[in-house]
């Protein structure tokens, strides 16, 4: 056998050492395992311990559909290539990595929403509390998408409208702390259900896994959000909110009328605030309207209305109070674009659109494991130092995780050796000090900066 390059001819054989393309991602996996989590897992899954010795253990199949993550599957068979890889059951201390069907039997066991929120609920408050601390407090945005599925024969598989249209979907809720970049919260639901459907028990369920220190700064949420009872509950649990309102008739008629606009020394940018009762609240709120002139602004969010062209129109309810001048309400809301940029990276590299089983208590249960992985994955960046530098996981993925190596023995002792060109190698050693550092904010350990251009 024979392989020409153009230049030259290279024979293929084949060799029985224990070579692998994904040897890198022990990096990760030194990291987790002292964080105590696998053992955490361990505890939760509801699976029954198998009697025979040559079966797979429940722990060993979350373990591989989590590495097969980190190693870009998008499917329960993708995660089941692993079992080609010599070096993956070593690296991640599994003793082998299950088969397609044994993937889909394992999250088949997870038939009821009782059951997926004893296991995955415990494991939303652990990551939630390996957060840092900030005096300021922490951004809480609630946000929710669709997963399309057009062939639509799988349970909870609904049609909804969807940014291409009436589409059958999946509509999935979350919550994130923004300036972490981490998920405090995730529910599946079918994709008939409208944006705030249960958001009040999904809120209280978020809400009562976040530890005492970590202080809520705001709460934000889009137009799909803005109902009168999450907005009660928000204002009973003394939390500050900046939630884009809807521009209902009443809304409208003022705009239309005339406002008392404001200039903002944002070019093309004008804000109004009135207090505004709109039908179906409790009581009067405060609402910023921001104004986009069109010509002046080449991407401005907001509404266009008829009946006041060349303008785009924002409304945002708030219970911040005056001293919070418009312009710096609209400004805190922006922030929330970041929570797209987390959905984004779900769907892109944990393969949320592409993840799905008959069973929706099963899928729930197999996109919850996913998203806690990008939580470690953020849990990972922050423990090297990189929480203000984040790159995203894809980028790991090349520059770490899809590292070749080779297990070998010497002197009774297994050796990884990764196959690293000598002028990176000192970045990688610094990387593994700092992961095997047990105190978090250690200055002894060198700094090794996110992977740019080694």
């Amino acid at each position: 056998m024979m392989v020409q390059n153009g230049r030259e001819s290279i024979a293929i054989g084949f060799t029985d050492r224990k070579l692998s393309p994904h040897a890198g991602s022990a990096v990760f996996w030194r990291f987790l395992h002292p964080s105590g989590f696998v053992g955490r897992l361990r505890e939760l899954l509801p699976h029954r311990l198998p009697e025979s010795n040559n079966a797979i253990q429940p722990i060993d199949k979350a373990v591989a559909f989590v590495q097969g993550l980190l190693c870009g599957a998008e499917k329960l068979t993708h995660v089941a290539y692993l079992r080609r890889d010599p070096v993956v059951p070593a690296i991640t201390g599994i003793k082998r990595v299950s088969s397609q069907s044994t993937l889909s039997r394992f999250f088949a066991v997870f038939d009821s929403a009782g059951r997926n929120q004893r296991c995955f609920g415990p494991l939303w408050e652990w990551c939630v509390k390996r957060v840092k601390a900030r005096k300021e407090g922490y951004s809480l945005d609630f946000d929710s998408t669709r997963l399309l599925h057009e062939d639509g024969h799988q349970e909870g598989v609904k049609t909804g409208y969807t940014r291409v249209g009436l589409k059958p979907c999946l509509h999935p809720l979350l919550a994130v702390l923004e300036e972490a970049k981490l998920v405090a919260g995730f529910w599946l639901r079918p994709g008939n259900t409208s944006c705030a459907n249960n958001i009040e028990g999904f809120t209280l369920e978020v809400l009562g896994r976040l530890p005492k220190w970590l202080k809520v700064r705001v709460v934000r949420a889009d137009s799909g959000f803005c109902e009168n009872g999450w907005l009660s509950l928000l204002e009973g649990r003394g939390l500050s909110y900046i939630v884009v309102a809807r521009l209902m008739s009443p809304l409208r008629k003022l705009i239309v009328k005339g406002m008392d606009w404001q200039t903002t020394g944002v070019r093309g940018v004008t804000v109004a605030e009135i207090l505004h009762q709109e039908k179906g609240w409790s009581r009067p709120r405060r609402l910023v309207v921001v104004r986009h002139e069109i010509k002046e602004k080449k991407r401005a969010g907001g509404k266009r209305l008829i009946e006041v062209p060349g303008y785009l129109f924002q409304a945002l309810v708030t219970n911040l109070g005056d001293t919070r001048r418009p312009l710096a309400v609209w400004r805190d809301y922006n922030g929330r674009a970041g929570c797209e940029c987390v959905i984004k990276e779900l769907d892109e590299d944990f393969a949320l659109p592409k993840l799905i089983l008959s069973k929706f208590w099963a899928t729930e249960a197999a996109l919850s494991l996913a998203v806690i992985s990008y939580n470690l994955v953020v849990l990972f960046q922050q423990k090297l130092g990189w929480q203000h530098e984040r790159i995203t996981t894809k980028s790991l993925r090349y520059w770490m995780f899809i590292t070749a190596g080779a297990l070998t023995n010497h002197a009774r002792k297994r050796i990884l050796q990764l196959a690293v060109p000598p002028g990176q190698r000192d970045w990688w050693r610094r990387v593994w000090e700092k992961i095997a550092c047990p105190y978090p904010n250690c200055n002894a350990v060198g700094h090794a900066s996110p992977p740019s251009g080694i």
